[in-house]
């Protein structure tokens, strides 16, 4: 019981920092430029196929650098000659332009890379056991993507609140006009807003790729949580991402863990419900069954009692 307690709450830290990982940059662009980016686990897909074919050649340390910085070019190119053109028609125009990007970018890596998945595999520097506890083993990579997460997180908050770079971000979202005035240049400040939180969800790719699969449905499969990770923090809090991503990820694992439903605990408690009674049916599904669900159930429960998020100062 306790070894299945502690490597559920690793193994809920480590999904909940790839989440954060993930997270952070949609919640930059958002918070920074206003954009929900719709095409954002794309450019994750995106880092994890550059990192596979950079890595056939280079090696994969070389890959884990180039891959992201790939993508945060290909980003400011996208927010260059294309979310600059459609922002002025509004929210809705930057959403349509964004959705229809998932599927040119998902069509481009089917025609590149295939239909099936590539085999980007772990280092081998890093495929070894990090510990060991009662018995199971701990890969030295999951402790690595943790090491790089909490890095991530740091780095980003020390930009953003320590430094002047950070300063004039944050004042080009609210006071655009007034940093235009001091010479800045507020559009370029927000492509590189936009490379940047691309460049992140490609060093998520590159991070993950490897330790899932790499394959054309990974975009799918992410992005939606991903959003429910924004939703739940509050859109545009960075400190808020990172409470979701923890908060969804361990959830979510100690779910999937729990072989019993809410009868069973009813049972133990001497309650009896058998499968013919009044939610019965109900009561006795699994809560495996139920792990991919709760996020999106918490998601709309945050929206009915706190629609700002948990750290949120938005409307989500």
């Amino acid at each position: 019981m306790l070894e299945s307690i502690v490597f559920s709450v690793l193994n809920g830290l480590l999904y909940g920092m790839l989440l954060f990982m993930l997270a952070s940059g949609l919640t930059l662009i958002f918070g920074m430029m206003g954009v929900l980016n719709f095409a954002h686990a794309s450019f994750y897909m995106l880092g994890a196929y550059c990192a596979y074919s950079i890595s056939q050649v280079l090696g994969f340390w070389p890959a884990l650098i180039l891959a992201p910085l790939f993508v945060g070019l290909l980003g400011a190119l996208t927010e260059r000659f294309g979310l600059r053109n459609v922002h002025k028609h509004g929210h809705v125009a930057e959403l349509l332009f964004t959705f229809g990007l998932v599927y040119v970018i998902d069509e481009l890596v089917i025609l590149l890379w295939g239909q099936i998945a590539v085999p980007y595999g772990i280092p081998p520097s890093l495929d070894f056991t990090l510990f060991t506890l009662f018995g199971s083993h701990f890969p030295a990579y999951r402790g690595f993507i943790l090491l790089v997460a909490i890095a991530m997180f740091a780095a980003i908050y020390v930009l953003l609140v320590r430094t002047r770079v950070g300063m004039i971000i944050r004042a080009s979202l609210s006071h655009p006009e007034m940093v235009g005035a001091l010479g800045h240049d507020v559009p370029r400040i927000f492509t590189f807003v936009f490379a940047f939180g691309t460049g992140l969800a490609g060093l998520a790719g590159a991070m993950a790729g490897n330790y899932y699969i790499t394959e054309p449905g990974m975009a799918f499969s992410m992005g939606p949580i991903v959003f429910v990770v924004v939703v739940f923090g509050g859109l545009g809090s960075l400190g808020g991402a990172l409470a979701a991503s923890l908060i969804i990820g361990l959830v979510t694992t100690f779910a999937v863990s729990m072989n019993y439903s809410v009868a069973d605990m009813l049972n133990s408690a001497g309650l009896v419900i058998g499968p013919d009674s009044m939610f019965g049916g109900l009561l006795n599904i699994n809560f495996a069954r139920l792990g991919q669900m709760l996020p999106y159930l918490m998601m709309v429960l945050i929206l009915i009692f706190r629609p700002r998020g948990l750290m949120g100062d938005r409307e989500s």
